[in-house]
């Protein structure tokens, strides 16, 4: 039976449709609730870590790569300036971009290069740091050496 003409169509809802969408609404609202507390200033994650999460991996390795160039003091309280591992944590975050590509959001994306750029400057100040305390003939104060290559006999 066709409509006649100035008839509204009649529209059936049943209750299978209207649960249906009910839970797919409480999904969508569990959902947002998670990305919420992932964000940052969120909840912490198991024993009060943060999240596990892009940020936090890039923060990790980069916190690496700031303590081999002397930006974190040991146990003794001394800098450690290794610049070999300081390059190799760099290099790790380089990977970790060129790997992710395409497959971040444009905030984590910003991110590790904003953090791969300033961790490059500073590995580059500190080498150039480092060499001409070297031509002087004088360490780094309060730096550890790095060590010996392998295979290097002292």
């Amino acid at each position: 039976m066709a409509p006649e003409e100035g008839e509204a169509p009649k529209i059936i809802v049943d209750s299978d449709w209207k649960s249906q969408a009910q839970a797919e609404k409480q999904k969508l609202a569990e959902a947002e609730q998670e990305a919420v507390q992932g964000a940052p200033g969120g909840e912490a994650g198991p024993g009060g870590l943060p999240p596990v999460d892009f940020r936090a991996l890039v923060g990790t390795l980069a916190s690496q790569a700031l303590m081999y160039m002397g930006g974190v003091a040991d146990k003794s309280g001394r800098a450690v300036f290794d610049p070999q591992y300081a390059q190799y944590m760099i290099d790790m975050l380089g990977v970790l971009e060129e790997k992710t590509k395409g497959n971040t959001t444009k905030e984590e994306t910003d991110d590790l290069t904003a953090v791969l750029h300033e961790l490059r400057t500073r590995f580059v100040e500190m080498l150039q740091v480092a060499m001409q305390q070297q031509a002087q003939g004088a360490g780094m104060p309060g730096a550890t050496p790095p060590p010996p290559p392998p295979g290097a006999t002292t």
